[in-house]
């Protein structure tokens, strides 16, 4: 790997820099301007450390240095990201993102079959139907039998005047 110096910059086996740009331009107008130095293809074909330093075929090696601030910021960012909280919190993200990646790899999402907000939204919810239909065929078939339902409000009031109610409501009018 390579060290900054004020004015030139060394490779890890005291190769110096073939030159040095400050600012580099990026692509993105919102990136971090680049300090980007580089390095002969001379001086690192013949180095035995240029497999830990690039891959490329050429045997060239450029390197480019975020400014100081923004490389503290990622070694803070990064350390944080070590921690159990900060991976329990991820943990939620992490799922909701696979629930994302789900629905606009697996079932299509990113596309549209129908025009108008109303009909999207009816293909979005069938759709989230299916997918908890999906999941929940893969869950493990539980042993206890579910539990019964609580009685409503009016059955509650039949069984406090003791009236008897059928059990299935559905055969009141036959």
């Amino acid at each position: 790997m390579s060290r900054r110096t004020a004015r030139r910059t060394v490779a890890a086996r005291g190769q110096v820099g073939a030159g040095r740009h400050c600012p580099y331009p990026t692509p993105s107008p919102t990136a971090a301007p680049l300090t980007v130095a580089r390095f002969a293809k001379s001086q690192c074909r013949p180095c035995p450390s240029r497999a830990q330093c690039t891959s490329t075929t050429d045997s060239a090696r450029t390197v480019g240095f975020p400014p100081r601030e923004l490389h503290v910021l990622q070694l803070r960012v990064r350390t944080e990201q070590q921690t159990p909280e900060w991976k329990a919190r991820y943990a939620v993200r992490s799922g909701v993102e696979g629930t994302v990646n789900e629905f606009a790899h697996g079932h299509g999402m990113r596309r549209c079959r129908y025009r108008g907000h109303g009909k999207a939204h009816v293909q979005h919810v069938l759709t989230a139907i299916a997918v908890n239909i999906e999941r929940l065929r893969r869950l493990p078939p539980t042993e206890e039998p579910p539990t019964p339902r609580r009685p409503t409000a009016f059955q509650n009031y039949l069984d406090q005047r003791e009236m008897p109610r059928p059990k299935s409501w559905r055969t009141l009018g036959t």
